[in-house]
């Protein structure tokens, strides 16, 4: 044993910032466990550090008894009056210091081992305690190896791991480099803490303008979001608090100086600086920059947007390889769709025409449908009463009635047209063709599902109806009733096949023997 502890306990304290007690207490649970080795475990053992001495004391425990049964822990009162003390009575309990030169090796070197494993364990729980509440915090540290394409980072008292899907695409650091990340994760695992370090989460967007711009820091300005595509575009959207701060130009800063100080550290990755705004449509439309925004049609319950642009402003509102709608959804939230004008003015003249199949319908009225949002025989067909007799010229209730019982009709005659005419081709069936067997699925329904990544009807079958209704936006009770359909589809395919095959035959045959009086009529 060291001739004086103290010196050592001082030393560990400060070089690993560990409390001076841990390591004490530590020093005798290490120093009882080898004594138990080397005497006995049946002995009743005590250890004790003594700061005078600067060594760990070692005491057997000794009950004073009339009659001794356990001759290891006992002592009569007539032998511990002569050894121990001159003035035991019954019952007490008295100590008797071990010899330290009976300590054995083998107990001596693990006891060693268990204060190292002590020292060690108070130290990860320390840099666990420092570091898991600096979760989401921006933290320096130094490039020290790689292990395969992941980068270990020194942050000075532990080691983080920088891993090869949080750091940014075409940057390349050596070892000794000086790197700023965001720190993702903080977890206890059997090796220690481990700390997860990112280059690509949108926190450190946030957090470098927080650095660099007071106004963030102290709260004048506020950041609302942030959008990245690591090592390529970035989106920032921000607020003021002070109606004589603007948020932008805070942010960009004297000549720019901010802005390109966070550019530098992305590696030039391109920063939009957005303003924030509680309504949608302009936050959407001030994401979606530098491209300019004709029309805003807002569907809410949907969460969906249509942006029509102009023309030559539509390759610039998508970005390359879609770039900049798909950053303007992650920071806004919103799902959007671009639509150039040409093509807007096609899609309202074909949704005005397929509205005016209704016999009912008017080119006006057809009109007032699409501007308040009908723009499909589906939509009409679900809509409820109340709903269809705010349309200007409808005819209140009654005339709302008739006409979802119209659409409904006229839906499905075009459903099974359709059918009819995909049967009638010598080629297999395409997906699309095979949703419109299933009962409930127009034309309408059938792109939403393709949107929304439903392929197949199997697709549609597999999936819950909660994700169901929330991917394709329809609503719980059409998703309910949509599944219900695929799975009786997929149970009955032949059969529902060759039924509608049957269908359309018997209804080819009457249309041909309603043509054959009428010709011979003419005749």
């Amino acid at each position: 044993m060291l001739p004086d502890l103290n010196r050592v306990i001082e030393q560990v304290s400060k070089e690993k910032g560990i409390d001076r007690q841990i390591i004490v207490k530590a020093l005798e649970e290490a120093m009882l466990s080898g004594a138990k080795k080397t005497f006995g475990h049946e002995k009743n053992i005590e250890a004790k550090f003594n700061p005078e001495l600067g060594e760990v004391e070692l005491f057997e425990i000794k009950t004073v008894v009339d009659n001794v049964e356990d001759p290891e822990n006992q002592v009569t009162l007539a032998e511990a009056r002569v050894k121990l003390d001159p003035d035991a009575e019954v019952g007490d309990e008295l100590l008797a210091k071990l010899p330290p030169e009976k300590f054995g090796r083998i107990a001596a070197q693990a006891a060693k081992q268990n204060i190292i494993q002590r020292v060690r364990d108070a130290e990860r729980d320390i840099i666990y305690n420092e570091f898991k509440g600096r979760k989401g915090e921006l933290f320096s540290g130094i490039v020290q190896r790689f292990e395969q394409k992941n980068i270990i980072v020194n942050l000075g008292r532990t080691d983080a791991i920088l891993p090869e899907k949080e750091q940014i695409p075409r940057e390349r650091y050596r070892q000794g480099d000086r790197i700023r990340a965001y720190i993702l994760d903080v977890e206890l695992t059997g090796k220690g803490p481990q700390i997860v370090l990112s280059r690509t989460h949108p926190g450190l967007l946030i957090k470098l303008f927080e650095q660099e711009v007071p106004e963030i820091y102290e709260g004048i300005v506020e950041v609302k979001g942030a959008a990245r595509e690591p090592g390529g575009r970035a989106k920032i959207a921000v607020t003021s608090n002070d109606r004589d701060v603007d948020p932008v130009g805070a942010c960009v800063g004297m000549r720019g100086t901010r802005v390109q100080a966070v550019v530098q550290e992305l590696r030039g990755e391109k920063i939009d600086i957005v303003p924030y705004d509680r309504d949608p449509a302009r936050f959407v439309c001030a994401a979606i920059q530098p491209a300019e925004v004709n029309k805003v049609i807002v569907d809410e319950a949907d969460g969906r947007m249509e942006l029509v642009v102009p023309d030559e402003k539509l390759s610039l509102a998508i970005g390359r390889k879609g770039q900049n709608v798909r950053l303007a959804h992650h920071l806004t939230g919103w799902r959007l769709d671009i639509i150039s004008e040409s093509k807007f003015k096609q899609m309202e003249e074909e949704a005005i025409s397929a509205l005016q199949q209704l016999d009912m319908v008017t080119e006006p009225v057809a009109r007032s449908m699409y501007r308040l949002g009908f723009r499909a025989l589906e939509e009409l067909a679900e809509a409820t009463e109340q709903e269809l007799a705010a349309i200007p010229g409808i005819g209140g209730e009654e005339g709302a009635a008739r006409m979802r019982e119209a659409a409904e009709q006229t839906m499905e005659r075009l459903r099974q047209a359709r059918i009819a005419a995909a049967l009638s081709r010598p080629e297999s069936l395409t997906e699309r063709e095979r949703f419109l067997f299933v009962q409930g699925v127009g034309e309408r329904t059938a792109q939403l599902l393709e949107e929304a990544g439903y392929r197949s009807v199997e697709d549609v079958n597999k999936e819950d109806e909660d994700k169901l209704a929330i991917k394709t936006g329809l609503g719980i009770k059409k998703a309910r009733g949509i599944k219900q359909g695929a799975e009786h589809f997929l149970q009955n395919e032949w059969k529902v096949i060759e039924s509608a095959r049957k269908e359309a035959a018997r209804a080819a045959q009457e249309s041909k023997a309603a043509v054959a009086p009428a010709s011979k009529a003419s005749l």
